[in-house]
């Protein structure tokens, strides 16, 4: 096979475009590929590689150009959901399957006051692991926070990998979830202005930036008032309908990342009939089942008489004693449990010195889970 000269090396030219225009993806030949061939071969991709590590095949398809995206996101790869499987960066906040939980484990790092968070590629409780989110912790004089990222090299609020955090009260019983987006739609929310500044740039209501609250959380004493027993917690799902943990429940999904280098207050003033709950949640007590919120609370433990300690039922999933562990549970609506109310939706124990096991499931998403598991972490002076 033979090359000419002219492929290595052009003729000098005086009238060099330093900045050329790339060339639109379109030209890509892989663009044009027939949709139908297209969409054939994707879906067999998907199929065969159903797990990690081998489902960065699927990934890599979806870098190839927009098109290949485009089918693979809208039409071949399903939602954590109905799938089971964390395909994409957005699957960490969407909603876990309904009938399974998604294995997960935390590393803490003490020294570097990070946390990670991986999906498990293995029956190990603590090994061979997916990164999926990092957190890194910092105190300041009256509260506690975590910075949530894409990223575990660069937590940062500046970063684009930033997606939330988690903020607490001085004493470490009450925490607040934030998240980049705003609420989903439906969520009725008014303005007291058109536009807003957020340093020299105006940003339009259309597109809010900021932080919006989420979740809550609250610790109380423990049921024994001393060290020994376990925590009793409860979390309010700002965004969550109790009727999602029902048949034909729907819980709200993104479907698209839009990061804010800006951490401010919402441009837009949450106005809705759980507008006072960031507040409330700050002051009083444990607040009770509210309309159009999803309460989780923690499974009641039981004391065994052999052991002679608080037990529950981890299914191997934790084993180490700790007042850390928790499972939550939906909590009734007006007393009236059902089936429903008995699933564990979110389970947290130990297995090592810095290592965590987190399973979670429908409703919630690994973001959310991420961050409850988060406040069990940090200091709690009123409950220990």
């Amino acid at each position: 096979m033979k090359l000419s000269y002219a492929g290595f090396r052009s003729k000098p030219s005086r009238n060099v475009d330093k900045n050329p225009i790339p060339a639109p993806e379109s030209s890509c030949r892989w663009a044009i590929m027939p949709e139908e061939l297209l969409r054939e071969v994707l879906m067999k991709v998907e199929a065969s590689e159903s797990e990690w590590p081998m489902r960065k095949s699927v990934v890599a398809c979806a870098g190839v150009c927009r098109n290949w995206r485009n089918v693979l996101i809208k039409e071949i790869v399903r939602v954590p959901e109905i799938s089971g499987v964390l395909t994409f960066p957005i699957s960490v906040k969407q909603p876990g399957p309904r009938d399974s939980l998604i294995r997960c484990f935390i590393k803490r790092n003490g020294s570097a006051h990070s946390y990670n968070l991986y999906l498990s590629l293995s029956q190990a409780l603590a090994e061979n692991g997916k990164f999926l989110l990092g957190a890194r912790k910092s105190r300041h004089a009256t509260f506690t926070e975590y910075i949530i990222s894409l990223n575990a090299d660069d937590m940062s609020k500046g970063s684009s990998a930033y997606i939330g955090k988690l903020k607490s009260n001085f004493l470490g019983t009450k925490f607040s979830v934030f998240d980049i987006l705003p609420l989903p739609t439906g969520a009725k929310m008014t303005r007291s202005r058109s536009t807003r500044l957020i340093g020299s740039r105006q940003v339009l209501p259309s597109v809010p930036s900021g932080s919006y609250p989420v979740a809550h959380i609250s610790f109380e004493l423990n049921v024994l008032g001393s060290s020994r027993g376990p925590r009793r917690m409860q979390c309010i799902m700002d965004t969550i309908s109790p009727s999602a943990i029902k048949p034909g429940g729907v819980a709200p999904t993104q479907t698209e990342f839009r990061h804010s280098s800006v951490d401010t207050s919402p441009s837009l003033p949450i106005s809705m009939s759980i507008s006072n709950c960031t507040n409330e949640i700050f002051s009083g007590p444990l607040c009770g089942q509210r309309d159009g919120q999803l309460i989780l609370k923690n499974k009641s433990p039981r004391w065994h008489e052999q052991l002679q300690c608080w037990c529950l039922n981890f299914n191997g999933r934790v084993t180490i004693a700790s007042v850390k562990n928790f499972q939550l549970v939906a909590s009734a609506e007006g007393g009236e449990t059902s089936a429903e109310h008995e699933e564990v939706i979110l389970q947290f124990g130990k297995v090592d010195t810095d290592v965590f096991t987190m399973d979670y499931r429908y409703p919630i998403s690994a973001f959310q889970a991420f961050a409850i598991c988060l406040s069990s972490f940090d200091t709690k002076i009123a409950c220990e």
